[in-house]
């Protein structure tokens, strides 16, 4: 299993020892997913945390006609999972779906709680994956109310630029906030 992607990432945060590395391992379950596949289905109580080692996912939501409206996304190197329904255990709002084929490390919640008392560094990692979700989420929120459709074009072309090569325009256009035709005319400003 070629996790070392996974180790340098956890290496940035906390230092472990081996034999503690060799536990982390122990706790992980590797996953591939299709492009189409779900990860998490809306409605259902996320039970795991998993990290990308390959690929990229979409979260979405359906909206009253059916229709998926983005509102994050993930590229290799990137944690992924509804910490809202993962922490408290009630269900999702949100589908995470493969969006290329992906291959995950995933840790389940039980397993997390075990980890915590058998490596304790790993709590730390953990809460500083929270962390930057959480400030991840109030500054998209920041954005979509006080910069201009441009500008938060602009900011996303700086922070994820893959995106643009990896994911649909209309995908990119949600997760802004914006129609289509408007990251159109944004995009052909330029």
């Amino acid at each position: 299993m070629n996790l070392e992607l996974l180790k340098q990432s956890i290496g940035k945060l906390v230092t472990l020892t081996e034999g503690e590395w060799a536990i982390v391992a122990s706790f992980i379950h590797l996953k591939t997913y299709l492009k189409g596949d779900l990860l998490l289905r809306q409605d259902e109580v996320c039970k795991s945390i998993s990290y990308l080692l390959h690929g990229s996912v979409i979260y979405f939501q359906l909206n009253e006609k059916g229709e998926e409206v983005t509102t994050d996304f993930a590229f290799e190197g990137e944690w992924v999972t509804d910490n809202r329904s993962r922490i408290s255990q009630t269900p999702s709002h949100l589908n995470i779906k493969a969006w290329e084929d992906t291959r995950t490390a995933s840790i389940s919640q039980q397993d997390l709680e075990l980890l915590f008392h058998k490596v304790p560094p790993m709590e730390r990692v953990c809460r500083i994956f929270i962390e930057q979700a959480y400030v991840k989420l109030v500054q998209l929120s920041i954005d979509l109310q006080i910069l201009s459709a441009e500008e938060r074009y602009q900011k996303l072309v700086m922070e994820y630029p893959q995106a643009f090569q990896r994911l649909p325009l209309y995908h990119i256009a949600n997760y802004l906030g914006i129609a289509p035709k408007s990251l159109s005319r944004i995009r052909n400003k330029r």
